[in-house]
């Protein structure tokens, strides 16, 4: 994975030793947020905003959802990283547009010389004043739910106000114990580590399998963000977590509910051509040599996505 220190690239992993072999995840170092106040830095403009995102990963996954979902997408350019990060961090497999950088830490030190951090994706760029706008996933979804309505005409909201209480908590739950609860159980070091992570992490899958078989969605018949942000482990999880993290208690195709519902949201719009399982299993597979010295893809598994999915 890699950090930037003053601005310098370190290939450094997680370290998961001063934290009894647990996987801790850092915050994201760039909050700026779009707006339509007259004195916001960063307005809702079409053509100023560029997304840089891999295809592999769950949260940038979120954010091309919600461009589809949203209508941006002729509005905010995507480059797409090259599935495999190594000791360089995430690249790009032919040079970036706005300034032929190669490696994605370059964008990093370009919007800031000294950042000190980890370089992630998702990662929203101005194009107007050459930085960056904001790289945490949850906060770009919002961005794109609401701060374009009135450029685009699509004012469908998937944060209403009369459900941002419930959703808030969904995604308070979901996140430490399925979203993140799959790479705590991936990346931990130690056996206890290992097993706490996979007890919480099937505990919470079971509590949404029972969910689902009397709500369509997470909060009640509307899908939310809430919905989006579980999606993106949810349809990764066969793939990859079971095997490659060790998440292999059950599947998801083991989950009546689950998997009826996962198959209708992928079955939505135009979400089917965000998931690239080519990305997905290269990324994982390839990329973690800690796991998977071999670096061996698998060629499986047959996964049923397109079949009715039987929900209402």
């Amino acid at each position: 994975m890699g950090k930037l220190v003053d601005g310098l690239w370190h290939d450094v992993w997680y370290d998961t030793k001063s934290n009894g072999g647990k996987f801790v995840r850092e915050d994201a170092g760039f909050r700026h947020w779009i707006e339509t106040k007259p004195d916001a830095p960063f307005q809702p403009e079409s053509g100023r905003y560029h997304l840089y995102v891999s295809l592999a990963c769950p949260w940038a996954h979120r954010t091309l959802i919600m461009r589809e979902l949203k209508g941006l997408t002729e509005h905010i350019d995507v480059t797409v990283v090259s599935p495999d990060m190594l000791e360089n961090g995430w690249e790009f497999s032919e040079p970036e547009p706005l300034f032929g950088f190669t490696k994605m830490h370059q964008l990093y030190t370009k919007a800031k010389s000294g950042y000190s951090g980890r370089v992630t994706i998702p990662m929203l760029w101005d194009k107007k004043t050459n930085t960056i706008v904001n790289n945490e996933s949850s906060e770009i979804l919002r961005m794109f739910n609401s701060a374009f309505n009135e450029l685009t005409g699509n004012f469908d909201d998937y944060y209403p106000a009369e459900l941002q209480t419930e959703i808030d908590e969904w995604n308070e739950f979901v996140y430490p114990n399925i979203n993140n609860g799959v790479y705590k159980t991936g990346f931990a070091t130690t056996q206890s580590a290992y097993e706490e992570s996979f007890d919480s992490l099937f505990a919470a899958l079971d509590k949404v399998d029972q969910h689902l078989g009397t709500n369509r969605y997470l909060v009640g018949d509307k899908i939310t963000e809430a919905d989006w942000r579980l999606f993106t482990t949810l349809i990764r999880f066969d793939a990859v977590y079971v095997g490659h993290f060790k998440c292999n208690l059950k599947r998801i195709a083991d989950y009546p509910n689950l998997q009826g519902y996962m198959k209708e949201l992928y079955q939505i719009g135009n979400v089917a051509d965000t998931v690239s399982f080519e990305h997905i299993k290269r990324h994982y597979y390839f990329s973690h040599k800690g796991i998977n010295p071999t670096q061996v893809v698998p060629k499986g598994p047959d996964l049923d996505l397109t079949t009715p999915h039987g929900r209402g």
